[in-house]
Order: structure tokens, then C-alpha cells, then sequence
């Protein structure tokens, strides 16, 4: 079956190892509809789901709570722990009291990482740092600063460095913090494009799902290809995967409410934004009458 539309659908995928196992097997040329991949990282995802250059993405989760009056949320898909993460790290150069005070050099790649840098720095600690952005290189980064903030592959990578400088896992300072569930992706979908193409984002969504299970059934494909294109170790690997969480149930959506809750209180957003999701049997029985 062809998409009525002539327009393939822009899928936008974060080019980071967290977003791996729902990708991994994601195969567009199965798909019964044209389908673009535009791999990235989230923060450029962001911008292009919000623009409409692409038509639906893994983005962070502070850009789904900027926008979400424009988007459905895929149910059951996100980027999520329950303390460690391993990936979104704050490397501190000076000590923590003076780091309160001092300059944080802050990655530009995920949205969601620095504001909840910001809620740990300012509502959890009681600081108020001042906060510049900067390339993601560690050593660069901290020339000038007493903490530098980096997420995804970047982080992973300056963990493994024997740099001698304290390190604090942000996921897991949420979690001691809160009790809670971080939420750190989300994959959304513009409401006009599930109005326009119901079948399509159906089928899309499925595939995805699909890759979620056969990943989570078997790791040993991601983390082959982690050591392949990143290094590391097996058992590394399968401890980073093991600790994330693609699902996005109630314990997900809870600790995500708290996030923007406090998100507001900081006023890094105007409000707190109802968690939106497809409405999927919908679009799925509407998919099984069109085949």
C-alpha cells in the first residue's frame, strides 16, 4: 500500500547509544509507506520536529513540555532510568560547594539534561552557578569552568578517561533526590502529520515497538556494535543498556510530571504540560480496516 500523501514521513532518530535499542532493528524499507531517517542529535531534533522539517522524532523531554500542544506522544517509548544513567554526567573541576557559586560549562546537545542540571544545581543544592555553552570537549570545557556537563556518547567516552575528576551521574542524583523515574526522551509526532497519515504513523509506530522487544530480548547485536563504533567492553555495555529504560508507563510519567513541575517552579517553562499520548487504537483499527 502506497501513502496517499506523496511526501515520505521525516522520522528523526538520536544518533546516541541510549536511543539504540529502539532503532536498532527498525527497518524503513519494510515499511508499507515512504519513510525519511534524519539522524541527529536531540537538541537539532528538537528545533527540526518544532519547525516542521521533520514530522515526527525521539526528542528530549523538556522540548515535548515547550511544545506539547503541538504533539501526540508514542505510547510505551522512552529514554528512561531509575538512577544511574551513565550517560548524562557533570564532571566537577573544584569542589561541589564552589561549583554551587562558580561557572558550569554546559553541553548544547540535549535540552533536557541542562534544565535538570539546573533544577539539581539550584532547587536540590541551592545554588545559583552561572552557566555558559561550550563544545563537547572535556578538558576545553573546564579550562575556564569549575564543572562541565556532558550527555550521550560524549560522556560515556570522558567517564572511561582516568581524568581524576569527580563525576556525578544525573540520573542517579534525581533518583536519590526524588525516588523517582528520570525521563530523558520521549519520541513525539506532529498532531497534523497523525491526522494526515493515521496508517503510516501506525505502521511506523509498530515497527518501532517491534525493534523495542527484539532488543530488549536479545542485547547482544547493540552491544557488538557499541564496542565496534565506541570501544568499551561487552560487560560495560550490557550494564549501560541493562540500566535503561525504553518503556514509558506510569512510574515513567510520574517522575516526568515531578520534572516539569519543578521545571516551572525554576521558570524554565511557562507550565506544566499534559502528557499527550496518540490515541492509538484509533489509529490501528483504522490501519487493520485499510489492509
Amino acid at each position: 500500500m502506497n501513502n496517499p500523501n506523496s511526501r515520505p514521513i521525516r522520522l528523526g532518530r538520536i544518533s546516541y547509544t541510549n536511543a539504540w535499542p529502539v532503532f536498532h532493528h527498525f527497518d524503513p524499507g519494510r515499511l508499507s509507506f515512504p519513510t525519511e531517517i534524519h539522524s541527529d542529535l536531540p537538541a537539532t531534533l528538537n528545533r527540526k520536529l518544532r519547525t516542521g522539517d521533520i514530522d515526527m522524532a525521539a526528542i528530549s523531554s523538556y522540548a515535548y513540555g515547550v511544545s506539547a500542544d503541538a504533539y501526540y506522544l508514542l505510547p510505551n517509548l522512552s529514554v528512561s532510568a531509575f538512577g544511574r544513567v551513565q550517560s548524562i554526567l557533570l564532571f566537577l573541576k573544584s569542589p561541589l560547594e564552589q561549583v554551587l557559586r562558580g561557572r558550569i560549562a554546559l553541553t548544547t546537545a540535549s535540552a533536557t539534561s541542562v534544565n535538570l542540571l539546573k533544577i539539581i544545581m539550584e532547587k536540590f543544592y541551592g545554588g545559583k552557578p552561572t552557566y555558559e555553552d561550550a563544545e563537547p570537549a572535556l578538558e576545553q570545557m573546564l579550562e575556564h569552568a569549575d564543572a562541565a556537563l556532558l550527555i550521550g556518547d560524549h560522556a560515556i567516552r570522558a567517564s572511561w578517561t582516568n581524568h581524576g575528576y569527580r563525576v556525578l551521574d544525573l540520573g542517579e542524583v534525581w533518583n536519590v533526590w526524588t525516588g523517582h523515574w528520570m525521563t530523558f526522551a520521549l519520541w513525539g509526532v506532529h498532531k497534523e502529520t497523525a491526522l494526515r497519515c493515521p496508517e503510516a504513523i501506525g505502521e511506523i509506530y509498530e515497527s518501532l515497538i517491534a525493534s523495542k522487544r527484539e532488543s530488549k530480548r536479545n542485547v547482544e547485536p547493540i552491544v557488538d556494535k557499541a564496542l565496534r563504533q565506541i570501544g568499551g567492553t561487552a560487560d560495560y555495555w550490557r550494564g549501560y543498556f541493562g540500566n535503561l529504560c525504553h518503556d514509558f508507563g506510569p512510574e515513567q510519567k510520574a517522575g516526568l510530571r515531578l520534572y516539569f513541575q519543578y521545571a516551572k517552579e525554576l521558570g524554565l517553562i511557562d507550565g506544566e504540560p499534559d502528557i499527550a499520548e496518540l490515541p492509538l487504537p484509533d489509529l490501528l483499527d483504522n490501519l487493520s480496516n485499510r489492509r
